[in-house]
């Protein structure tokens, strides 16, 4: 999924566009990932460890005649128990460092973090960023946010106060399904705009252009 200079022209056009029929502010922003989601490796190489102390309960006695043979060619040795709990140790180091590295890959990450994860943290991602660039900057509080997450292949929309109150999250239906369906196609710059103009129409409704309120968002896409 990418967006290019072609789509940030249009994003730009469509925030403008949607901005003459209303007093509200649209900023759109995309992001490429919203998380970088360590945490998430982090957890599967745990499991990986459990993994390893579930086979050696299931099948005992296994671990002893292995390491037997890796050291003493078979021989038998009779091991004692701190020898023995250091290697068990030490194999468990190794399996958390290998998958460790393993899960370096972002690509693999990403494929293994549950759906759920991803959505919230993309949402949080977006009340952050609403936060701290858009939330009461206007006079009139009436600033929305499209957030795009790439990596993610989700969206979230984020609204200030005064609309809040006056426009139930139900009514962003149509902007998010025009946007999520284009996203599946890989046509994210189509979403976008789609998107804004969907935006647009609510804002409209609720706050219908008077020409006194000013310009104080941005009406380019911004990219993270």
């Amino acid at each position: 999924m990418r967006i290019d200079a072609q789509d940030r022209e249009r994003v730009g056009a469509a925030v403008k566009a949607a901005e003459a029929t209303t007093d509200g502010e649209i900023v759109a922003i995309a992001a490429r990932q919203s998380d970088a989601y360590h945490d998430v490796a982090l957890h599967w190489a745990v499991l990986g460890i459990f993994l390893v102390l579930a086979v050696q309960a299931a099948v005992p006695g296994h671990f002893v005649p292995v390491l037997d043979w890796a050291l003493r060619g078979g021989w038998g040795e009779q091991w004692p128990i701190w020898f023995l709990l250091t290697a068990q140790l030490v194999v468990l180091a190794a399996v958390f460092l290998a998958l460790t590295l393993v899960f370096r890959s972002t690509r693999l990450r990403m494929a293994l973090t549950p759906g759920t994860t991803k959505s919230r943290r993309v949402r949080a991602r977006a009340v952050l960023l609403f936060r701290a660039s858009i939330e009461s900057r206007t006079a009139t509080r009436t600033g929305v946010l499209l957030y795009l997450s790439e990596a993610e292949h989700r969206a979230e929309i984020v609204a200030d106060a005064a609309i809040h109150a006056k426009v139930p999250d139900s009514e962003w239906g149509e902007a998010m399904a025009l946007l999520l369906d284009a996203i599946r196609d890989d046509r994210p710059g189509d979403g976008m705009v789609t998107a804004i103009a969907a935006i647009g129409r609510v804002l409209a409704d609720h706050f219908p252009h008077t020409g006194t309120d000013p310009n104080e968002l941005p009406d380019r896409l911004i990219e993270l």
